[in-house]
C-alpha cells in the first residue's frame, strides 16, 4: 500500500496496466452491476443541476423512470445512487447505433452543455474507493470486473499505461494535483527498484 496523506493506495494502481476498449466491452460498466453508480453526498446537487442538460440525450424509457422514481434513490448496500432500467443498464446511459453504452451526463458535458463531467465513480473506474471505518481513511484499489475488463487490461498492457496513468483526470479531480504528483513520483521511485 501506498499512503499519501489520509489516503491509502493499492500498489496494483500504479503497477497495473488499464486502458478502456469501449468497441469490445461496449461499455459495459454501464450496465453490469447490483446498483447504479454509486453517488458522493455533493454529487447529488450536481445531478438535479445537470438534469434539464441531460434531459434531451435519453431515451422515453430512461425519463420515465428517473422522473417516476427520482433522479437518484437510496441503496441499502451502495447508499447514493442513479436508477437503473429493467435490463440493468444505469438510467443515465445511451446507447449508440453500435451498441456502445456511453454516459448521457458525459455526453452533454462533453457538448458543452452542463459543467459536471459524470458520477465520480464512473470517472474512477476500475479504481474504487472505501472508506476505512475506523480511521476515515480512504482506501483506493484496483478493482477490473474479471470478463467485462479482459479487453482493457490487454489494451493497457499493450500501451503500456498504467492504471493512475489512464485515470489522471479523475484522480485529480477526487484528491488535486499535488495527490497526483505524489502518487506519480512514488510510480518512478518503485520503477526503479531492483
Amino acid at each position: 500500500m501506498i499512503s499519501i496523506g489520509d489516503v491509502l493506495v493499492s500498489n496494483q494502481v500504479i503497477e497495473e496496466q488499464f486502458v478502456c476498449d469501449l468497441v469490445k466491452c461496449k461499455g459495459g460498466c454501464c450496465v453490469d452491476g447490483d446498483a447504479g453508480a454509486p453517488l458522493e453526498k455533493q454529487e447529488l446537487e450536481e445531478l438535479k443541476n445537470a438534469y434539464q442538460f441531460v434531459h434531451p440525450y435519453l431515451t422515453r424509457e430512461s425519463i420515465s423512470v428517473i422522473e417516476n422514481g427520482g433522479k437518484y434513490i437510496y441503496d441499502t448496500q451502495f447508499g447514493w445512487v442513479t436508477p437503473t432500467l429493467g435490463s440493468g443498464m444505469c438510467a443515465y446511459g445511451i446507447k449508440a447505433e453500435d451498441g456502445v453504452v456511453k454516459c448521457g451526463i458525459e455526453q452533454a458535458h462533453k457538448d458543452g452543455k452542463t459543467s459536471w463531467k459524470k458520477p465520480l465513480s464512473c470517472h474512477l473506474f476500475p479504481i474504487k474507493i472505501k472508506k476505512s471505518k475506523k480511521t476515515k481513511t480512504d482506501l483506493v484499489n484496483y478493482e477490473p470486473r474479471e470478463d467485462l475488463c479482459q479487453a482493457a487490461c490487454s489494451l493497457g498492457k499493450k500501451q503500456k499505461v498504467p492504471v493512475f496513468v489512464f485515470l489522471r483526470d479523475a484522480l485529480i479531480r477526487k484528491y488535486g494535483n499535488d495527490f497526483y504528483e505524489a502518487l506519480s513520483a512514488t510510480a518512478t521511485h518503485f520503477s526503479k527498484l531492483p
